[in-house]
């Protein structure tokens, strides 16, 4: 389940590309060879003062200006002419630098020089940029320039604005192509792919445990046997014993391939930035590691993102087009102002999933005096299924707590963050307690931490 580089171009999204139309009513305008010679005519009126034929020579260079100016737009091709278009050099993913690829043809005649070209992409990819090129007739041109996206989900991006002209610079033509496009900002694909040393980890395992073949009372077919007296009969294989003559027994092992839920919570706790992130990014990208390397396993992966309401809901599934869906959904995933309903996300998974599974929780603690209700959340599901139940630690708060004070309002304030942490410290107890495996990981190392910890519990066959 590997993220290559095959599988990313897939991910790029599509080019875009139209035929330019005129911008506005008024698409035409001076050039600034056309203004320069307008400028110096004037110069005509300072012996016109004194002598009024210097003004009729006036009138006559502008005269003269103004017929270069129409033969020179006559000459420049109409926007009709040009086509642009837009393309990626790849995926779209939060904090991945991307190149933006812009292709002008030129269907005239003559040689198009364009001084400023804008397009229309928000400040979520990139500042605003003015670009240059030169395009010859019957050719085209293509402009690159980078984008670093800092937002995931659906970014809307608008058209192609630019003014060009002749070599003779009277004239100038202002067009606009409508490269309007919404594109999907996927999560950070570089971190997945740098987490690729874990699949090999990943890989020993599961080569160890099919060495180990375990009969038993799963429901995996392993192989078939002679009836024996005592096998049930809701596993003597009909067909089987139609074509032998004889009665033959199914036997069943133990399923290897488990089912693993990443369960996310998005409500207003992981708004908080870390660095240029959320936590939720944080969350979401962890995630994203996570489905991959337990799909390399051969485990199925579901996942359920939610806040107030459930804001994506993936089945289980294996697969590239399953780990296609869970990538959207990680993407989508959006922030909410409000704290996240967290019994109606334990409710829903119960409901979903009846056998035992690992359920991955990221979440965060609301620091208050009173229990969060994510704690009383989290002891229902374990009831039923193996819960990997991780907090994403507040760094600021930790080292305000480590910190020796050196004046009496800084004693104050480490008195409360060392109470805050030991309040947490005591929530995450109870639920260990309770047989849950519980993590408080810095946000810097929570994709690497929560990897470690999936590989140990595949290795200990805890599921």
């Amino acid at each position: 389940m590997k993220l290559d580089y095959a599988r990313q171009k897939t991910l790029a999204p599509e080019p875009v590309s139209v035929i330019c139309r005129p911008a506005g009513r008024m698409s035409v305008a001076f050039g600034r060879r056309t203004f320069f010679l307008l400028a110096v005519g004037f110069l005509w009126a300072i012996p016109g003062f004194w002598e009024r034929r210097f003004l009729l020579v006036m009138v006559g260079w502008d005269v003269c200006i103004l017929i270069a100016w129409v033969l020179d737009l006559a000459r420049l091709p109409k926007a009709g002419l040009l086509i642009a278009q837009r393309s990626w050099s790849g995926p779209v993913a939060l904090s991945d630098p991307v190149d933006i690829l812009l292709q002008v043809r030129n269907q005239g005649r003559i040689d198009l020089l364009c001084s400023r070209l804008l397009d229309d992409v928000p400040e979520s990819l990139r500042e605003p940029v003015l670009l240059e090129f030169k395009v010859a007739a019957e050719g085209s041109v293509t402009l690159s320039y980078p984008a670093v996206p800092r937002q995931r989900g659906d970014v809307r991006i608008g058209g192609v604005y630019f003014r060009y002209q002749s070599a003779a610079g009277f004239a100038e033509r202002w067009a606009q192509a409508d490269l309007s496009q919404t594109i999907r900002v996927f999560n950070d694909l570089e971190e997945a792919r740098r987490h690729n040393i874990y699949l090999t980890r990943a890989r020993h395992i599961e080569l160890e445990k099919r060495l180990v073949r375990q009969r038993g009372m799963g429901r995996e077919f392993e192989s078939l046997r002679e009836y024996v007296t005592g096998d049930e009969f809701r596993n003597i294989c009909w067909s089987a014993t139609a074509r032998r003559g004889k009665h033959v027994t199914k036997l069943f092992q133990v399923e290897r391939s488990q089912a693993v839920w990443l369960v996310i919570d998005a409500g207003r706790l992981l708004r908080t930035r870390v660095d240029k992130l959320s936590k939720l990014d944080l969350a979401t990208n962890a995630a994203l590691s996570l489905a991959q390397i337990a799909l390399y396993s051969g485990d199925r992966v579901g996942l359920l993102v939610y806040g107030r309401k459930i804001q994506q809901r993936i089945g289980l599934g294996r697969g590239l087009s399953h780990m296609r869906a869970i990538m959207e959904g990680l993407a989508t995933a959006h922030e909410e102002a409000a704290e996240a309903d967290h019994l109606m996300a334990a409710a829903a998974l119960l409901q979903i999933q009846k056998q035992r599974s690992l359920i991955i929780w990221i979440t965060d603690l609301a620091d208050s005096s009173m229990t969060p209700e994510v704690i009383e959340s989290a002891s229902r599901v374990l009831s039923k299924h193996l819960l990997l139940f991780t907090v994403i630690a507040q760094q600021d708060l930790m080292l305000m707590a480590a910190r020796y004070p050196e004046n009496e309002e800084e004693m104050y304030e480490s008195a409360a963050a060392q109470e805050v942490v030991q309040r947490r410290e005591g929530l995450l107890t109870r639920v260990r307690e309770k047989g849950a495996l519980t993590l408080e990981v810095n946000p810097g190392k929570l994709t690497t931490t929560l990897v470690n910890q999936y590989l140990e519990v595949k290795e200990r066959s805890l599921i």
